[in-house]
C-alpha cells in the first residue's frame, strides 16, 4: 500500500477514534436558575454532583419565563423549578412542545398568603376587615416576590376574587424576607407571599391563610424541564434525574446547610449536606 495512502488512512483512524473518545463531558451542561433559595440549593446540588462525576456545570441565573424560553430554545440544558399544574401553567404551556419535563422530584409544594402566628386571622377574606393592622407607606399591603412570577399572578388574582383593599408590592425574594424579619422582630403584623419548600418556615411560626375560593389552587409538584436533546445528548444525568426525588425534610435540610455555610458559596453547604445523606444520594445514581 502507499504510503502515503497508509498515512491518510492512519488520521483518518486517529480522527474516528478521536471524534469517539468526545462525548457529553466534553460538553457543558448549563442550568437555569431563578432567585428562589430551593431552586438555587438544587442546581448547586446538582452542580456538585454532576461535577463529581465529570461534567462541567455552568449556573445561568435568570427570570422564569427567560428561563423557559432558553431551555425550549436549547441555550440553556435545565431548569428545576416548573410548578404544575398551576403556579407555572401559563409559562409551561408556552414551551411544553419543545421541552422535556422530568418528575416531578418535589411532589406537594404550596404557595399563597402567609403571615406570622401571632397574627390572629386565618383566611384571605378576613383581610379586608384587618386591613387597619396590615399598614404600610398609608396603604394596606402584602409583601410580594418579583413581578412575573406565577405567585404574584395568582395573588393579584386574589386581590380581585376576594375584592381586597391592598396595594401588593412587588420586589424580590430576599426584599420580602427582609421585611418579614423586621416584623417578626418587633412582633409586628405583616402579610406576605409565601410557598413551601422553604427554610422560612422552619424559622418563624407561622401559616397560611385559607383561601376558601380556591384562587391559589391546589398544592403544585414540582418538575424538572430540559431542552429536548438533553436525554440524547446526556443519558446518564437524565436517568438520574427522573430518579431524583426530595421531600420538605431533606430539601428543608439542604436549604438549612447552605444558609449556614454561607449562602454566597453554596457549594460548602451542599458537600456537608451530601455528607449526611450518602444513602439518599445513592437513590438517585443507582
Amino acid at each position: 500500500m502507499n504510503k502515503w495512502l497508509k498515512t491518510a488512512l492512519l488520521v483518518l483512524a486517529m480522527c474516528h477514534i478521536s471524534a469517539a473518545a468526545a462525548g457529553p463531558k466534553d460538553t457543558p451542561i448549563t442550568i437555569g436558575v431563578n432567585n428562589w433559595a430551593e431552586n438555587i440549593a438544587v442546581a448547586n446540588l446538582w452542580k456538585v454532583l454532576l461535577t463529581q462525576r465529570g461534567y462541567t456545570v455552568n449556573l445561568q441565573p435568570g427570570d422564569k419565563a427567560i428561563i423557559y424560553s432558553g431551555v425550549a430554545q436549547g441555550k440553556l440544558d435545565l431548569t428545576f423549578e416548573v410548578w404544575l399544574p398551576s403556579a407555572d401553567a401559563a409559562p409551561y404551556d408556552n414551551v411544553k412542545a419543545r421541552v422535556e419535563k422530568i418528575g416531578p422530584w418535589f411532589d406537594k409544594a404550596q404557595l399563597g398568603l402567609a403571615v406570622p402566628d401571632y397574627v390572629k386571622i386565618d383566611s384571605v377574606d378576613q383581610l379586608n376587615d384587618q386591613a387597619a393592622q396590615f399598614m404600610h407607606d398609608g396603604h394596606a399591603t402584602i409583601f410580594g416576590i418579583e413581578s412575573g412570577s406565577g405567585l404574584m399572578k395568582l395573588t393579584a388574582k386574589a386581590k380581585t376574587d376576594y375584592s381586597l383593599n391592598y396595594s401588593v408590592l412587588a420586589s424580590s425574594e430576599a426584599a420580602m424576607l427582609l421585611q418579614l424579619a423586621r416584623a417578626e422582630q418587633g412582633h409586628e403584623p405583616i402579610v406576605v407571599t409565601l410557598w413551601n419548600p422553604h427554610w422560612v418556615w422552619a424559622k418563624y411560626p407561622m401559616h397560611y391563610l385559607k383561601d376558601p375560593k380556591g384562587t391559589f389552587g391546589a398544592p403544585d409538584a414540582i418538575y424538572c424541564i430540559a431542552a429536548s436533546h438533553f436525554s440524547h445528548d446526556y443519558p446518564d444525568p437524565s436517568r438520574w434525574l427522573h430518579q431524583w426525588k426530595m421531600d420538605d425534610q431533606t430539601l428543608g435540610s439542604l436549604m438549612d446547610d447552605i444558609r449556614t455555610g454561607g449562602e454566597a458559596t453554596p457549594e460548602k453547604g451542599v458537600a456537608v449536606w451530601i455528607g449526611k445523606n450518602r444513602s439518599l444520594v445513592a437513590q438517585w445514581f443507582k
